[in-house]
C-alpha cells in the first residue's frame, strides 16, 4: 500500500468556497488525506476586499480557529493554503513541531522570517504565484525560497497571468491549465515527503 501524506488545507479570504473544496478533491484523488476546516463558518464573500474585512472583524478568533483544527490531527502535517490560509499555513509550518512540508498557493508578498529567524529543516516548501498577482513581490519570493533552501526542497513556480485566486474553479478568474499544473507539482511535494 502506497503512502499518503496528510494535509491541513486553508481557504483564502473569500471563504471556504466550491472551489476551494475541489482542489481538495484533486489531491484526495491521488491518496492524500486532506483536511479542510472552514474558519468562516459557512460565510463566503464576493470580493477581496469584503473578505478581509470579515477577518479583521474574526481577528485573533481567526488565528485560534485555524489552531483548533490542527488539534487532533497528526503533527506530521503538510500545511497547505491559498493567499491567507497560506499565510497561516506558513506560520503553522514554522512555528509548530513536525511539519513535513508547506504548499503556499498565491503567497507572494509574505517574508520567510514573519513567524521565526529561520525555516525548520527538512520542512519541504512550494510556494505557487501568477506573474502578475498584485500581491507578488518577487524579491520576497525569492528571499523566502532561497532562505528556505538552506534547510529543506524549495522551489517559487510563476504561472502566467494576474489572477490572484487562479486556482479557485468558482471564482471568475480560473485558469484551468495552470491549475492542473499545481495540482501535479503539489502531489509532487506531497509524494516526497509521505
Amino acid at each position: 500500500m502506497a503512502l499518503m501524506a496528510e494535509v491541513l488545507l486553508l481557504h483564502h479570504v473569500l471563504g471556504l468556497t466550491e472551489g476551494i473544496t475541489a482542489f481538495a478533491d484533486e489531491l484526495r484523488g491521488a491518496g492524500h488525506v486532506v483536511t479542510v476546516p472552514d474558519l468562516y463558518d459557512g460565510a463566503t464573500f464576493a470580493t477581496i476586499e469584503e473578505g478581509f474585512a470579515h477577518a479583521k472583524r474574526l481577528g485573533e478568533d481567526l488565528d485560534a480557529r485555524a489552531e483548533e483544527a490542527v488539534s487532533g490531527l497528526s503533527e506530521r502535517l503538510v500545511y497547505a493554503g491559498f493567499s491567507m490560509g497560506a499565510m497561516t499555513a506558513h506560520q503553522l509550518a514554522q512555528t509548530l513541531p513536525g511539519a513535513r512540508g508547506a504548499l503556499l498557493y498565491h503567497h507572494g508578498d509574505v517574508p520567510v522570517d514573519t513567524f521565526g529567524d529561520t525555516w525548520p529543516e527538512g520542512v519541504d516548501l512550494q510556494i505557487h504565484v501568477a506573474a502578475g498577482d498584485p500581491f507578488y513581490e518577487t524579491d520576497v519570493v525569492e528571499d523566502f525560497v532561497q532562505r528556505a533552501g538552506a534547510t529543506a526542497s524549495a522551489e517559487v513556480f510563476v504561472y502566467p497571468g494576474s489572477a490572484h485566486l487562479f486556482t479557485d474553479s468558482s471564482l471568475s478568474d480560473y485558469d484551468a491549465d495552470a491549475t492542473a499544473l499545481v495540482v501535479q507539482r503539489s502531489l509532487d511535494l506531497l509524494d516526497r515527503v509521505s
